[in-house]
């Protein structure tokens, strides 16, 4: 109930603030920005944090009184579904709005991408990785990186740290997991030395997921990738630790919300996967300044999607600041976008509107923390290197002890 005041406080100060601006005679100047997110339906773990960091970010811009760019932001809930998210879109450009922030998965986004072409307005995206969505659009761009990078990380990995000779996928059939299920296999393959034994479909929807898993343990793979979003790959970790699966577990950062690990519980300790770096920790300035003011709102630490929320209205309003909003003049705006400091790295966008972020592989804990891997396999050769000390000063006791 505390959240929910808190959020709805904090919504109302925008209101104001653009109904401020309105009275004061500035509405010409008003810069609309239409956000659709999935607020309610399968998608909504990704659609509330994206929605609460772009809303920090709001407040933090309004309250400057160097202001540049006035703006009015334009919610709608996309509810989980494409064609909604795709009408959606369409009602904030009828409201005005030249730019929105949306498409929270990448088959909303895909989707969306039709409408922003149809009316020539612009589209950024806080979250989507599919690779299909590389160039798909002049009109569209993203501040998260395509799943490439993520694949060619993951991939490198496999081969490198873990001691296996065969790999299964299990992957949604949806634009974003059959993208990963192509990528992964791309760059397994590049490699070589890895069999993939087979691929198995996870189905959108819930339902019963023991015979699929069956079927996987059959295989007898060293790992498995799965490809998919948190719930549903919550529940395929499940599945495989029902029947006793034991070779590696391997998904992505979208596994990686609150909701979905919540969800695996006790069996997603020891899941691998990729994520963008995203120090909530950090001690840059402009980091804790955007932890502080979340966790002052909410209560709690922001996770990767509302950081990407944040940095994505953070990067509209850098590339709008001293444009007339025109097309042109805002496509120009984004081109200038020169390592814009984002709390999820640098920000900038390529020919074809992508970003280049870089992963880490992380491991999570038993209490549901993510873990750098590189710092946990530092620590364990610490710990070996400490025992083998301890144990070589017992020897040297021992004969010390022995020569008296």
């Amino acid at each position: 109930m505390r959240r929910r005041t808190r959020r709805a406080t904090l919504s109302i100060a925008l209101t104001l603030v653009a109904s401020l601006l309105l009275l004061a005679g500035c509405s010409s100047d008003i810069a609309k920005i239409g956000v659709v997110v999935p607020e309610t339906g399968d998608y909504q773990s990704y659609g509330s944090s994206l929605r609460r960091g772009i809303e920090i970010a709001a407040a933090e811009l309004q309250a400057d009184p160097d202001l540049k760019v006035p703006f009015e932001l334009v919610f709608i809930d996309s509810e989980s579904d494409l064609d909604k998210a795709a009408a959606a879109l369409d009602q904030v450009y009828d409201t005005g709005a030249p730019i929105a922030i949306g498409g929270a998965t990448s088959g909303e986004a895909l989707r969306m991408t039709e409408v922003v072409d149809a009316r020539g307005r612009i589209l950024v995206s806080p979250s989507a990785s599919s690779p299909e969505l590389t160039g798909v659009s002049s009109n569209f761009y993203r501040t998260y990186p395509s799943d490439l990078l993520e694949a060619n990380k993951l991939a490198s990995f496999t081969s490198e740290h873990l001691t296996i000779e065969s790999f299964a996928i299990w992957a949604q059939q949806d634009v974003y997991g059959k993208g990963l299920e192509s990528v992964i296999r791309q760059e397994l393959e590049k490699l070589g030395g890895i069999t993939i034994e087979d691929t198995f479909e996870l189905p959108e929807e819930a339902s019963d997921l023991s015979g699929s898993a069956e079927a996987i343990l059959d295989t007898a793979p060293g790992a498995i990738f799965i490809a998919g979003y948190d719930m549903n790959v919550a529940d395929a970790i499940k599945a495989l630790d029902a029947v006793g699966f034991d070779g590696k577990i391997l998904t992505t950062s979208a596994f990686a919300t609150p909701a979905g690990i919540a969800r695996a519980g006790k069996a997603a300790n020891g899941v691998l996967l990729t994520q963008i770096v995203f120090d909530v920790d950090s001690d840059h300035a402009h980091v804790k300044r955007f932890v502080d003011a979340y966790k002052a709102a909410y209560g709690d630490k922001p996770d990767l999607y509302a950081a990407h929320g944040y940095d994505t209205l953070m990067v509209i309003i850098a590339a709008l600041e001293g444009r007339p909003l025109l097309h042109g003049e805002i496509q120009k705006g984004f081109r200038g976008i020169k390592e814009f400091p984002g709390v999820t790295g640098s920000i900038q966008f390529d020919e074809r509107g992508d970003v280049k972020k870089f992963s880490r592989v992380y491991q999570i804990s038993e209490d549901g923390g993510l873990i750098n891997y590189d710092d946990l396999i530092r620590r364990k050769r610490e710990e070996v290197a400490r025992k083998k000390r301890e144990l070589q000063e017992r020897l040297m006791n021992l004969s010390r002890e022995g020569g008296n």
